[in-house]
């Protein structure tokens, strides 16, 4: 009697139940080479829609595993039919793919390096980056569809991918970064504070925590970083009036606290020394002394705040 292992019971299961967690992104098209059945589910227990005939074109909605497809015929009708290359040819779309492999390095099913491995991926193979769920790890997709993580370094990858970019609805990203930034309202300051941890902040990592806390955006870990990263976004502007809410604001050094203390200073060529977030309603979100009480927010007009601006933007 022929012996079965746990997975491939699994497999069985999976295919006369007909659920879905195997389904692949892969999408293209496909020509009918010979007559078979079109179905409606992935399993050849399911009802015949009808039989698809040699020479039809089809759509390619996604390769549920490796023997279903899930089609859409010329009428708009969708189903599954066998991806056995005796009765169709599938033409696979190339994803668009925005890193590459610079060494070879584990693809594993978590992001550590406990994980269990899927395999190695090699020099020069192209991937897509989708997500960083941290500094340290990509989320990525193979050609294959296989959907893993790698190492970040950039021993290992290079990448164009923009965590910024994915931010479908800024506002709501805003909020949710605002929203991640206040519930560490009174945690204490501490001047070049652990980036690991949250018991305490300096002004650079309190805004960086609360942009990956509230979109998985990881910022750079200092404020110039920070205010570089902003820069090259695009358009910045050294009117504080002129932010939104969600907006960074840099500053620099306190001078006083009077407007005439910086009179006489080049503000475009000062230091960053201070970052926060702007809130709106003339207030910012940030942390800046042990003697300030930590996390707090700050009125801006009138104040050395104000003076020591020296521009903002959006990370977005």
């Amino acid at each position: 009697m022929k012996k079965f292992t746990a997975m491939t019971m699994v497999s069985i299961l999976a295919a006369s139940l007909a659920l879905p967690f195997a389904a692949s992104a892969a999408t293209g098209t496909a020509e009918v080479q010979a007559s078979v059945s079109f179905r409606t589910q992935p399993t050849t227990s399911s009802t015949v829609i009808r039989y698809l005939k040699t020479g039809e074109n089809l759509t390619v909605l996604s390769e549920y595993n490796d023997y279903w497809l899930q089609v859409r015929d010329g009428s708009g009708q969708v189903g599954y039919v066998s991806s056995n290359a005796k009765y169709v040819e599938f033409h696979k779309d190339e994803e668009p793919t925005n890193a590459v492999i610079e060494a070879s390095v584990s693809f594993r099913t978590s992001p550590s390096t406990s994980a269990a491995r899927i395999r190695y991926l090699q020099t020069g193979e192209r991937v897509n980056v989708i997500s960083q769920p941290n500094s340290y790890w990509y989320e990525v997709r193979d050609s294959n569809g296989v959907v893993g993580y790698v190492s970040s370094s950039a021993q290992y990858i290079s990448t164009t991918y923009d965590p910024a970019s994915a931010i479908t609805d800024p506002a709501a990203a805003i909020e949710s970064v605002i929203e991640a930034g206040m519930k560490y309202w009174g945690t204490p300051y501490e001047f070049g504070s652990d980036r690991s941890t949250t018991t305490t902040f300096d002004c650079s990592d309190f805004v960086r925590t609360a942009f990956f806390e509230g979109t998985g955006i990881i910022l750079p870990s200092d404020s110039r970083g920070q205010g570089a990263y902003v820069q090259d976004r695009g358009a910045v502007t050294a009117d504080w009036s002129q932010l939104k809410r969600g907006d960074l604001m840099f500053f620099m050094d306190y001078q006083g606290s009077t407007a005439s203390a910086y009179a006489d200073v080049d503000k475009s060529t000062a230091t960053i020394t201070h970052v926060g977030i702007y809130l709106g309603n003339g207030q910012v979100l940030h942390t800046y002394s042990t003697a300030s009480g930590g996390v707090r927010t700050n009125e801006i007009a009138g104040t050395a705040w104000e003076y020591r601006f020296l521009f903002g933007g959006s990370v977005f």
